[in-house]
């Protein structure tokens, strides 16, 4: 028969392992957000291309995706698997399908202005690119799993654990966008192969989201 002491010792175990994974956790937040992708690569270019406010809004939208993208991996881990599941083939298209359009974008010839000064940075448009990166929620889901919920049976400890992912993002993101607005007088200089530089990595970005889909 299980007694008080006993619950608050396990309790106490749990704490503590949590606290153990927390370094490798962090780790893994970090490199995952630090890294390119779709969401850093476009707001380095919307940053280069366009200054920091423009910039600044479509992160407001990029930040407002990564919580609901937070929100729907809780949701996949309890209980909305498989209604979930069904989703992440269309939104991987759609998501590919994006890129690929900001990657032409950025290469299609327009008035010597370069295509992408087009593309207007909305919050919106931050939402839609960071919503259907279905690797995001993927990425969520692994470290929820591997580093949060065999730690963490209380509801606090996990969505307190669930919030280091979307603030890991968004500050990363950010370094992104500053490091944009430092490059900008590097990039007037050589805009033509900054430009296709750029888009080739999106369109390779947009290429491994769709081979995801066939491992």
């Amino acid at each position: 028969m299980r007694t008080t002491r006993d619950s608050l010792r396990e309790e106490d175990a749990m704490t503590s392992a949590l606290l153990a994974a927390m370094p490798a956790f962090l780790a893994y937040t970090f490199v995952q957000a630090i890294t390119p992708g779709p969401a850093n690569l476009c707001s380095m270019a919307t940053a280069l291309r366009l200054g920091l406010r423009p910039a600044l809004r479509q992160w407001v939208g990029l930040t407002l995706g990564l919580f609901l993208v937070i929100a729907a991996a809780l949701a996949v881990l309890y209980g909305a698997a498989n209604a979930i599941d069904s989703l992440l083939p269309v939104l991987t298209v759609v998501g590919a399908a994006y890129v690929l359009w900001l990657a032409w974008s950025m290469v299609r010839p327009s008035d010597g202005h370069g295509g992408f000064a087009n593309v207007r940075p909305t919050i919106g448009a931050g939402v839609v690119l960071q919503v259907t990166n279905a690797k995001v929620l993927v990425m969520s889901c692994t470290a929820l799993v591997a580093y949060v919920i065999p730690y963490a049976e209380n509801v606090p400890a996990l969505l307190g654990a669930s919030l280091v992912l979307p603030v890991a993002g968004a500050l990363c993101n950010l370094v992104w966008i500053y490091g944009g607005v430092k490059l900008q007088s590097f990039y007037e200089a050589h805009q033509r192969p900054i430009d296709a530089l750029m888009a080739a990595t999106l369109a390779l970005c947009a290429g491994g989201m769709l081979i995801s889909l066939i491992g």
